[in-house]
């Protein structure tokens, strides 16, 4: 091996803007790590390294980087695959010590985050390692998709774009306090938290709140196989929780009937800034609709039961808008998969008080014209008094 054509190789590509690389390949077959990723976020580098399925992580500045690359290629790893403002480089060493490189250059100069970021729908691109999307076969050991989830891959990234779009740089300079209510078997937490902590370089810390005493269990375990040290879940009732004080993001995925508004409603009165939910059996306002002059709407069972149910998401949007929050019902997934396909996303702004006031009136009308009673407004009352 030729240590001078390597270290000009480095020299080189350390001299542009690097955005990610990758050492793989190891020399030694008994080898834990199979590799090493590295991925420049807005403060410094992230260094992911795979044992198992457990994933590792840490922080590194541009030294720490450049070190990592000369102690290992050629002493533990054989092949080195960079990206840089420039473009691709791809650096081998044979068992006999022979090196190739090859250069691959951009027509124009861009980051390679932008470019794997094109297609805006996969934050979480194939051939890339996450441990919990292995653990739910999604993906395997390697990181390719199995064909038979691509629905619930293309489900998981749509939800993380949500998630994306709201995210602003000042979110990355502080603890990012997320609370999850009604996470189930959390396997979405999971990815969440992935993704806000090594995809976007974020310092988060997360809560899981679900009343399964077994399920709460089971995923403290699986935070812990991942190395997830900021990831934890508790035993909760979402009515009664009365827990973290300073929270940026509240989601609730499917939490059932009535358990949605009361997660909204901790949302709004703890002034928490970011709220994505995707509601799930909206029974209540089925339960109590009628109307004499549109009484057409409530002759047919299934139609009421899915206007009832298309009311209830307006109805919190609407609450949402009057308490402040530039508000969104958007479609999750196609409705082809499944007829739960809304997602309320409220963001917190600084809404004109007539903007609030309609919205709080034009609630008020339907709750008037079908007899509505909805739990959201009986706890989100004392947080309107100069709409009342």
């Amino acid at each position: 091996m030729t240590e001078s054509k390597v270290e000009e190789f480095l020299e080189e590509f350390f001299g542009g803007k690097v955005e990610r690389l990758v050492l793989s390949s190891p020399i030694e077959r008994n080898e834990s790590v199979q590799r090493i990723s590295i991925r420049r976020f807005t403060k410094g580098y992230q260094m992911e390294r795979i044992i198992g399925t457990q994933a590792f992580h840490e922080n590194l500045s541009l030294n720490d980087v450049q070190r990592v690359v000369q102690d290992n290629l050629g002493n533990v790893y054989r092949q080195f695959n960079g990206w840089n403002d420039s473009g691709e480089y791809t650096l081998s060493i044979s068992s006999d010590g022979a090196v190739k490189c090859h250069r691959k250059r951009n027509q124009v100069a861009r980051p390679f985050v932008e470019e794997h970021n094109r297609a805006k729908k996969r934050l979480l691109p194939e051939n890339s390692i996450v441990p919990p999307l292995v653990d739910m076969g999604i993906f395997t050991e390697d990181g390719r998709l199995v064909p038979s989830k691509s629905d619930k891959y293309r489900q998981i990234n749509r939800f993380l774009e949500f998630i994306d779009d709201v995210l602003t740089e000042d979110m990355h300079e502080k603890t990012f306090h997320v609370v999850d209510f009604g996470c189930g078997k959390s396997y979405l937490t999971f990815v969440v938290y992935y993704y806000l902590t090594v995809v976007k370089g974020m310092d988060v810390c997360m809560t899981g709140l679900d009343l399964k005493a077994d399920v709460i269990a089971h995923c403290n375990q699986a935070a812990q196989k991942y190395g997830y040290s900021n990831l934890s879940f508790q035993v909760g009732d979402i009515c009664a929780y009365d827990g973290e004080q300073d929270i940026d993001m509240v989601v609730t995925l499917h939490a059932c009937d009535t358990a949605t508004d009361y997660a909204l409603a901790y949302a709004v009165k703890h002034h928490v800034n970011c709220i994505l939910s995707v509601p799930c059996c909206q029974h209540e306002l089925n339960g109590q609709m009628h109307s004499d002059n549109l009484s057409i709407l409530c002759r047919y069972g299934i139609v009421q039961e899915r206007i009832a149910a298309l009311m209830t998401d307006a109805l919190r949007a609407n609450l949402l808008t009057a308490c402040g929050y530039k508000t969104q019902v958007l479609e999750f997934i196609e409705l082809s998969h499944t007829p739960k396909n809304l997602l309320i996303r409220a963001v917190k702004a600084n809404l004109p008080a007539d903007v609030r006031r309609r919205a709080w009136e034009e609630a008020q009308t339907l709750m008037a014209q079908f007899g509505f009673r909805p739990t959201l407004v009986e706890q989100l009352k004392p947080i309107l008094p100069e709409f009342q």
